[in-house]
C-alpha cells in the first residue's frame, strides 16, 4: 500500500474515531477529556449499582426491582426479594457485594420495610445466584429492620459502605421527623454499623450503652443518600441532603453528633430559620456544604487507575442540579475547589461508583434511567513514512 492509500486508511479511522465520539459525547473538564457513553438504557429510577467479576452490573431500581445488566441487556427481574414498601422515596435503595463475593455470592441491599407503623429502613443480606442472564436471591435474611417505623415516605437513605473488617456501614435518614436525628435511642438520622450477621461491633460507640442505640455510629444527619471510604486513608465520608440550602459532606466518626436539625447552613422550605444558627458546642462542622442546595445523591472517593488527574477527588452526583460534581482535595483531606460536570445534559443523576477498571459509573434517576459510563477521551493520531508504514498513536486529551 502507497502512502495515499495508507492516508486513505488513517483518514477512515479518524473519521471512525470522530463518529464514536460524537455518539459517546466528548468533554473537556479542567484537568483531562471524558468520554461520556450510555452503556445501558431501560431502568425505572435506578438508585444502586454493583459490578460483578465478570463485568455484568447488578441494579437496583426504586420501584423494587432488581436487574442484571451486561453488554447493553437488562435482565428480567432478579427473584426472592423481600416485601418493599415503595412510595414516595421509599423503595429498593442500594446494593452493595460482600468483600468476598466472587467466593460467597453474597450481596446486601437497603430497601423500606413495611411494618407496624408504617415504614422504615432495612439492610438484607442474601446469596445471588446466577445462571447467565437470569438470577435469584437465596438464603435471604433481614440483618437490621429499624424498630420506630413510621408514615411518610421521605428520609429513607440510604447507602451501604463495607469496611476492610467486614463491617457494615449504612445511612438512615430522619423520615421526615428532624428531631429524631437528635434522639439516641432512635435509629433515624444516624449513620449505623453492623457485622455481617447482624450482631453489634465490640467496638461501636454505644455498644453496651443503656441510653443509646448499640447499631450507631454517628448522629445528627438529615438524609444521607452518599457513603464511601477512602481506600488509602481508610476514612469515612457521608454526603447528605439539607433543607433549603445545607447539603453537607461529613466524615462521620465514632460519637459524634452533625447538627441537624440543632446547627445547619440551610433554611426551611418555607424561609425560616433552622436551629440556632451555623454553629454551637459539641456538634461537628462539615468539611464542605452548599447554599443554594444541588440535592446531593450517591458519593465515591476516586482512587481509580483510569484517571490519575482526579486521584483521591470527591465525585457527588446531584438530583436538582442534574450533575456530576468534582470535589479537589489537598494531601490532608481538605476540600479545596469544585467542578461542576455534565451539568443539564442527561438528566437526575442519583448514584456514581468507581468501577474496577477505574472508569467511574453514574445512575440517572429518571422513569427511563440510564448508566453512564465516564472513561478518558482519545484522540488518535496517524504518522506516515514513505516507506509505506504507518501507526496510529493513542493518546489522552
Amino acid at each position: 500500500m502507497d502512502k495515499f492509500g495508507l492516508a486513505a486508511v488513517a483518514a477512515a479511522a479518524l473519521a471512525l474515531s470522530a463518529a464514536s465520539a460524537i455518539a459517546a459525547d466528548n468533554y473537556a473538564t479542567q484537568k483531562v477529556g471524558i468520554n461520556v457513553e450510555t452503556v445501558a438504557t431501560g431502568l425505572e429510577h435506578p438508585w444502586g449499582i454493583a459490578v460483578l467479576p465478570d463485568g455484568a452490573f447488578l441494579v437496583t431500581e426504586r420501584d423494587g426491582r432488581m436487574r442484571l445488566v451486561k453488554d447493553g441487556d437488562l435482565s428480567q427481574p432478579v427473584s426472592g426479594l423481600p416485601n418493599i414498601a415503595v412510595g414516595g422515596q421509599g423503595g429498593l435503595l442500594d446494593v452493595a457485594l460482600s468483600n468476598d463475593f466472587e467466593q460467597s455470592g453474597i450481596i446486601y441491599f437497603t430497601y423500606s420495610e413495611p411494618g407496624q407503623g408504617g415504614a422504615g429502613t432495612a439492610l438484607t443480606r442474601a446469596k445471588l445466584v446466577r445462571n447467565g442472564m437470569q438470577a435469584r436471591l437465596e438464603d435471604v435474611k433481614v440483618l437490621f429492620s429499624m424498630d420506630r417505623k413510621s408514615r411518610g415516605g421521605r428520609h429513607f437513605g440510604s447507602r451501604i459502605a463495607i469496611a476492610d473488617d467486614d463491617s457494615l456501614f449504612f445511612t438512615i435518614g430522619d423520615r421526615g421527623d428532624a428531631d429524631r436525628a437528635q434522639d439516641p435511642m432512635d435509629h433515624a438520622g444516624a449513620v449505623l454499623r453492623i457485622n455481617p450477621d447482624g450482631s453489634i461491633p465490640a467496638d461501636n460507640p454505644y455498644a453496651n450503652a443503656d441510653n443509646a442505640k448499640p447499631e450507631l455510629w454517628s448522629k445528627g444527619h438529615r438524609n444521607a443518600q452518599g457513603l464511601d471510604f477512602d481506600s488509602k486513608t481508610n476514612v469515612l465520608y457521608a454526603v447528605e441532603h439539607g433543607a433549603r440550602g445545607g447539603d453537607e459532606i461529613n466524615r462521620p466518626e465514632p460519637g459524634l453528633n452533625y447538627g441537624w436539625p440543632v446547627i445547619s447552613y440551610g433554611r426551611h422550605y418555607s424561609g425560616g430559620k433552622i436551629g440556632i444558627g451555623t454553629e454551637a458546642t459539641g456538634y461537628q462542622q462539615p468539611i464542605h456544604y452548599w447554599d443554594p442546595s444541588i440535592a446531593p445523591g450517591g458519593m465515591t472517593v476516586y482512587r481509580g487507575e483510569m484517571f490519575p488527574e482526579w486521584d483521591g477527588d470527591l465525585f457527588v452526583t446531584a438530583l436538582k442540579d442534574r450533575m456530576l460534581v468534582r470535589l479537589d482535595r489537598d494531601n490532608a483531606g481538605n476540600i479545596t475547589g469544585e467542578e461542576r460536570l455534565l451539568q443539564g445534559r442527561y438528566g437526575r443523576m442519583r448514584d456514581v461508583i468507581a468501577a474496577p477498571d477505574g472508569s467511574l459509573l453514574v445512575l440517572t434517576d429518571e422513569p427511563d434511567g440510564v448508566i453512564l459510563r465516564i472513561s478518558p477521551a482519545i484522540l488518535i493520531l496517524a504518522h506516515f513514512w514513505v516507506s509505506d508504514e504507518f501507526e496510529l498513536i493513542f493518546r489522552r486529551v
